[in-house]
């Protein structure tokens, strides 16, 4: 898909932009200004020229010095220009007021002068930089012809693409390490009482982590006390140790102390003193780090397991020589495991390999030497590409030269090289814009593409919005292994994701040679001083007396994203260009650091999540432009008046219990609003919400904070079972519902597509559902299934994706075995035409559901929980005979086994045996996974 919206871009800057912002400036609006009109028409051919060449620039993988050069001072222009303009457009977009006597005279007449002197302002500035655009332009060759090519298309996430994350035990040979390491600890293990430590040493991207993870799922359920946890290249070493604290000991984060580092290492050897426990520290980078993190740890300490992984030989040694252990080398693929990771990432499955591309394929493979990443990388890009000897020849040979070269790093950078060349413009752009973002980093979707969107990275495309675009380059980057994806939501959707290593150093590298990032308080990178910055990223430790370098010029900077608690925070005054300002979990930002915010025009997504704020200031109004306001995780309990000048703001998040003052009804930009607190909203306010034409999503949750009287509570229900009435006959596509809130649904929200009702055990949803002809995704709480409920939903012509669960508090403990048959019957009658994924959390025993034949003929992946006791226990009364054989398309099998706190390992693994049989009796022997739940 080819954007051809104005969209900002690494390639080519904001010419875009500016070009549509010039465009802007010879419409009537701007006829008065006729002595620079010539000027703009000309810069405007100008730039237009040498935007479509810096395009075709872009493709190469290798221009010469003289280009990259021209093309920097290009780019640098566009964004000095656009600034110019957007300042111009500033000062004379107030609309003159009515002056009311002497003083509002003055103030009309001192306006009327400055929109003067900014039209003449601009025009000197038009004529400057185009005087510098010819200038540039004449040092260089002009505008040559280069031939290029680019495919992108809309894409879904691949699902090999997240197998290979899912089950990279099975895709890229790590049965062998894995049984090493476990053989290792294991040696001597009847007499040697002391702590047993491995340490895992190999360059980036050859599997330390993902070996380490393994051996940790196969033994961690036999030790209470167990974490898992990654530090990286510039750790916060109290932050790191408040992790171990709270994950050994099962405390949350918040409840461990934040003193000094002394004191939470001796809060975490005390309480391990006498208990066995395993511990994983991954990616170590300097021995320093280790000589902190090891003293948490008490010796002798009779069989707890620590595994550490390190790109260093030094930190391996230092870690063995700590503890006596031992140090495994991860070694590369062998030739079977990469042919067998090549073959599923690119064709799927045997059946669909072309013969044809066998040699091709054996010498691709040969120089990616068996390097994982290498080759999830190069099958990335071949999976996007078409199945033709003369296509994959090109790429073989393209990267050939590359690969031959003997270091490791320069195989693995040269082929994301090649990776990176090959996305399209606005893809490239929004890789490299994860460059802000510090190693190891959780990275939220939905953040990310509100910044990109703010940004101007993308925009509207067809029928999709904006932020639907911004899914699909995720997508995309899955698809192409250039993103990892961590955890997904009820219905699959990717929710957050990280970037490896190898390839964060590789968007680093991009990033600060086309000036596109500068990141402060990373080792070993230089701050450049010869460009204005453009994107700020703080990564500082949490000395206290580091701060952003005085000579750095913060004036144009567009985009200021804080990822550390403990810095001096500048004033905002010195970023009045900021599109985006990301705040999240800086502990130090107070309200009053928020003074000037109003002052900040250009603001487009502004994040204030997890920081100590207890209010906003009434100048947030000011904000015209913002898109995107996030105050989750706040003190914040009351918005201010203002908030309803907010005319283009397009997602709201907020905390629970904040009260929303009247006048929502304004702000007919919204499309995604939460949480929203019903009981504690006036009668006005929510009957506005109904007024919201634009809103996609709603969450809404229906606790009672204030102790609302039961008849004010009614109208509440009312007022907001109204405005759902109307909002279903409006553009509302998805509704979260938290608490006792079904009521609210007095009619059938036909637009709905999807449903979400939880913390609510609901007898039986209301029939209105069956009405729900749009309806794909569906999550409920039920305190029981009956076959008239999956009556109602097997009805539903567009369902994809069915939720049915409930806690296990909602039954009691002491749960027997049911005597009477009250099994609910999946016949195979005309029904879930669509349905690809169940999920039945019921935790009953024994399970009362029953596939028959033809039931499900599309489901592809099946969740099911299951209840065992110790007493009620017999694994061969065929608990796990519910008729998964009866699911031609199945293909994943999860089950969910909730028991009782000290039965778990003895059921555990009777009931994973019992469930394993059940899967390979089917005939797809699909993918199954266990997971303990103890109750």
């Amino acid at each position: 898909m080819v954007l051809e919206a104005a969209v900002a871009s690494v390639a080519t800057g904001v010419l875009k932009p500016v070009l549509e912002k010039l465009a802007a400036l010879l419409t009537n609006e701007y006829k008065r200004f006729k002595g620079v009109r010539k000027e703009i028409k000309s810069v405007t051919h100008e730039l237009a020229a040498m935007e479509a060449f810096l395009v075709r620039m872009s493709e190469d993988e290798d221009p010469n010095e003289q280009d990259k050069v021209w093309m920097n001072e290009v780019r640098e222009l566009s964004y000095d220009l656009e600034d110019a303009i957007d300042d111009f457009m500033q000062s004379i977009g107030n609309k003159d007021e009515k002056p009311d006597g002497f003083i509002e005279k003055i103030k009309s007449s001192l306006g009327k002068l400055g929109k003067m002197k900014a039209r003449r302002r601009i025009g000197r500035e038009i004529q400057d930089l185009k005087k510098h655009i010819i200038e540039v332009g004449e040092r260089n060759e002009r505008y040559k012809s280069r031939e290029t090519f680019s495919n992108t298309k809309n894409a879904t996430v691949d699902p090999r693409a997240l197998s290979i994350f899912e089950h990279a035990s099975k895709l890229v040979g790590i049965d062998g390490p894995k049984a090493e390491i476990i053989k290792l600890l294991n040696e001597g293990a009847s007499t040697d009482n002391q702590l047993k430590l491995i340490s895992i040493v190999g360059t980036g991207g050859m599997g330390k982590t993902t070996l380490a993870n393994q051996v940790y799922e196969d033994l961690n359920k036999k030790f209470k006390c167990r974490a898992f946890l990654s530090v990286a290249r510039n750790p916060d070493m109290i932050n790191i140790m408040r992790i171990i604290h709270s994950k050994v000991s099962g405390r949350r984060f918040s409840d461990t102390e934040a003193g000094s580092i002394q004191q939470v290492i001796i809060n975490i050897n005390s309480f391990l003193a006498s208990k066995r426990y395993f511990v994983v520290i991954d990616d170590i980078w300097n021995v320093r780090t280790w000589d902190v993190i090891k003293s948490a740890f008490p010796m002798p300490s009779s069989g707890s397991i620590i595994i550490t992984t390190t790109r260093k030989n030094d930190v391996a040694e230092s870690c063995r020589s700590s503890f006596g252990g031992s140090i495994y080398a991860i070694r590369p693929l062998n030739t079977v495991c990469s042919r067998q990771l090549f073959n599923r990432r690119v064709f799927g499955s045997k059946e669909d390999r072309p013969s044809h591309l066998e040699g091709i394929s054996c010498q691709m493979l040969e120089k990616c030497a068996g390097l994982p990443l290498a080759i999830i990388a190069i099958s990335g890009l071949l999976a996007n590409k078409e199945r033709t000897d003369d296509i994959w020849n090109e790429v073989k040979d393209s990267i050939g030269r590359a690969l031959e070269r003997n270091h490791v790093i320069e195989v693995m950078i040269n082929i994301l090289s090649h990776s990176y060349f090959d996305l399209p413009p606005h893809l490239k752009t929004c890789l490299l814009y994860l460059g802000i973002f510090p190693e190891d980093s959780v990275i939220e979707k939905m953040t990310l593409i509100c910044k990109w969107i703010a940004e101007g990275f993308i925009h509207k495309e067809g029928r999709c919005t904006t932020y639907d675009f911004g899914e699909m380059c995720v997508n995309e980057l899955v698809n192409r292994s250039l993103i990892q994806v961590l955890h997904t939501g009820l219905f699959g959707e990717v929710k957050s994701f990280r970037v490896h290593d190898i390839i964060l150093d590789f968007i680093i590298s991009k990033s600060i040679e086309e000036n596109f990032v500068t990141l402060i308080g990373v080792p070993n990178i230089t701050i450049g001083t010869q460009f204005k910055l453009r994107r700020l990223s703080l990564q500082l430790g949490n000395q206290g007396n580091s701060i952003i370098p005085a000579h750095m010029v913060l004036s144009h900077v567009r985009s200021l994203n804080v990822f550390v608690q403990s810095f001096e925070i500048p004033s905002l005054d010195e970023f009045r260009r900021l599109r985006v300002l990301d705040f999240k979990g800086c502990k130090k930002l107070e309200n009053h650091h928020l003074t000037n915010i109003g002052r900040l025009l250009q603001m487009r997504c502004l994040i204030l999540s997890e920081t100590s704020i207890t209010e906003l200031p009434e100048e947030i109004g000011h904000l015209c432009f913002l898109e995107m306001l996030d105050i989750t995780d706040t003190k914040v309990r009351k918005l201010p008046a203002a908030i309803s000048n907010l005319g283009k703001l397009v997602r709201l998040f907020m905390p629970k219990f904040v009260k929303i003052p009247d006048g929502i009804a304004k702000m007919q930009a919204l499309e995604t609003l939460g949480c929203v607190t019903v009981f504690g909203q006036t009668f006005n306010l929510l009957q506005e919400l109904g007024q919201l034409k634009n809103l996609r999503q709603l969450f809404l949750r229906f606790d009672n904070p204030y102790d609302t009287h039961i008849r004010i509570e009614k109208v509440c229900m009312e007022a907001i079972a109204s405005s759902l009435q109307h909002l279903s006959s409006q553009n509302l596509r998805s509704l979260l519902i938290n608490g006792d809130g079904e009521r609210s649904m007095q009619s059938s929200p036909l637009s709905l597509q999807s449903l979400e009702v939880h913390a609510s055990l609901v007898p039986q949803f209301p029939n209105l559902l069956g009405s729900l002809v749009n309806l794909q995704r569906l999550c409920l709480n039920l305190k029981g299934v009956g076959q008239d409920d999956i009556n109602i939903f097997r009805a539903l012509p567009a369902l994809v994706h069915l939720i049915l669960g409930s806690t296990v508090n909602g039954y009691p403990k002491y749960c027997r075995r049911l005597t009477e048959d009250r099994t609910v019957r999946i016949s195979g009658d005309v029904g879930f035409p669509c349905l690809r994924n169940f999920c039945y959390d019921a935790f009953r025993y024994p399970l009362h559901l029953m596939f028959e034949v033809g039931s499900m003929p599309k489901l592809d992946r099946l969740t099911m929980g299951f209840l065992f006791l110790i007493y009620d226990f017999d694994m061969e009364d065929g608990v796990f005979d519910f008729g998964i054989e009866n699911l031609p398309k199945l293909m994943t099998l999860k089950c969910k086994i909730a028991v009782r706190l000290g039965d778990s390992d003895l059921i555990f693994e009777q009931a994973k045996a019992a469930a394993e049989r059940t899967a390979r009796a089917h005939p797809n022997n699909p993918t199954l996974s266990c997971h303990i739940i103890n109750i």
